[in-house]
């Protein structure tokens, strides 16, 4: 009886503390990546970047994304699921550390290696909460999800003042948030004594599972995620430049990217409990993939609206990214699989990140205006809405 009566509080607080974990690792997931922008111009007046080096270098990180994704589910496969959270953590905080020394070549070098941890935190995240919360795999995305959003809106507005009032200026402003990362290291510590899962180090007497490279649905999956991170990134981008060609002043347009931002979060929160009750995935994947395609049918079509199409779109964007993540789950039998379609996901789906809004100035500059752009975007959402159906049927990788 008394191992009856303690049983239920003791896994009351096991999963208090892995529910802990996984919102300490995502607070890391993007403040120390959208901290640099409102500093660039202090940046790159220091080290005297031009404007393609100062674009490179807030693109870095989404190409360490999309190189570094698919050699996760190897790492965790080595060491260990808990170890390799820990080791890019690691390698998070020594990344943001050394973007912060004033040595030559270091901001480069630490941006990369940053770009490899968040990378490796962003693959293998999906696979812990489908290891630790099997059923409730899609609330926990949305918690998670919306907790980095809010975090990273927060960080993003208290950099400069930060930088302002310390001697060491932009410096200290990005190598502060490696406490954050050191931290959730600390908390680690104790999974880290014990011995990884046969699952994870050793696979060996376990029947192979299909590979998601080599799996339609698989391919599926990897196409909505890049779909939807082009979405998000090609707003984030260019819409401060569309609102100022519609008259609208550049103050004014930060406070609409803050909507943007707080929206997304509230959409994501509602994404993962709506995602919680349903098993198809479908209408909720076709559904916000039609909400980003009017935003940029509404931008094209009706741009002084702009505002409008941009809390559109940050309810599209801010449920696309929930049902993504949630999908590396939903349509594998293990973590160990859902690290593999995470990493292939990620991989695939930062490239195109990065790619798509440089593709979507090159279409300003040559028709020398917004609608061509804004037009071709909406035609690859109307994609991503067949994609969304396809991806968000109840099946797994086999």
């Amino acid at each position: 009886m008394p191992v009856i009566e303690h049983a239920a509080p003791v896994r009351t607080v096991r999963f208090g503390l892995a529910f802990f974990g996984v919102l300490l690792i995502a607070l890391n997931l993007r403040v120390a990546f959208v901290s640099v922008g409102p500093l660039l111009t202090e940046i790159s007046s220091e080290l005297q970047l031009s404007s393609s080096m100062a674009g490179l270098l807030t693109g870095l990180p989404l190409i360490s994304f999309a190189v570094a994704s698919p050699v996760a589910p190897k790492m965790a496969h080595r060491l260990g699921l808990d170890r390799a959270l820990w080791l890019s953590l690691l390698l998070l905080a020594a990344g943001t550390i050394a973007r912060s020394v004033p040595i030559e070549g270091a901001i480069w070098a630490g941006t990369a290696l940053l770009g490899v941890g968040i990378a490796f935190l962003n693959v293998l995240l999906p696979s812990l909460v489908k290891r630790d919360f099997p059923n409730r795999v899609s609330s926990i995305t949305g918690l998670y999800t919306a907790v980095q959003g809010a975090f990273a809106s927060a960080g993003a507005a208290v950099v400069v003042p930060i930088a302002n009032s310390a001697e060491s200026g932009w410096r200290l402003a990005l190598g502060i948030w490696a406490g954050l990362a050191l931290i959730a290291m600390a908390v680690m510590l104790p999974k880290l004594r014990r011995r990884p899962t046969a699952s994870v180090a050793d696979t060996g007497g376990a029947e192979p599972h299909r590979s998601p490279w080599k799996s339609a649905l698989g391919w599926q999956v990897t196409v909505f995620m890049g779909l939807q991170s082009v979405a998000f990134f090609t707003f984030m981008t260019w819409l401060p430049s569309i609102e100022q060609d519609q008259g609208v002043s550049q103050a004014t347009s930060g406070i609409h990217i803050s909507i943007f931002l707080f929206t997304g979060v509230v959409s994501s929160l509602t994404t993962g409990v709506l995602l919680h009750r349903s098993r198809d995935q479908r209408p909720l994947a076709l559904t916000t993939s039609v909400f980003a395609l009017t935003a940029y049918l509404g931008l094209a079509l009706a741009p002084h609206l702009s505002l409008l199409w941009m809390i559109v779109g940050a309810m599209g964007c801010g449920s696309l990214i929930v049902i993504a993540l949630s999908l590396f789950s939903l349509r594998t039998r293990d973590h160990t699989q859902a690290a593999e379609l995470s990493g292939m996901a990620q991989s695939v789906g930062y490239a195109l990140a990065a790619a798509g809004p440089v593709a979507f100035g090159a279409l300003y500059d040559w028709s020398g205006g917004w609608t061509v752009p804004l037009m071709m975007m909406a035609a690859i959402m109307l994609v991503m809405c067949f994609t969304a159906v396809l991806a968000g049927r109840n099946r797994l990788i086999g």
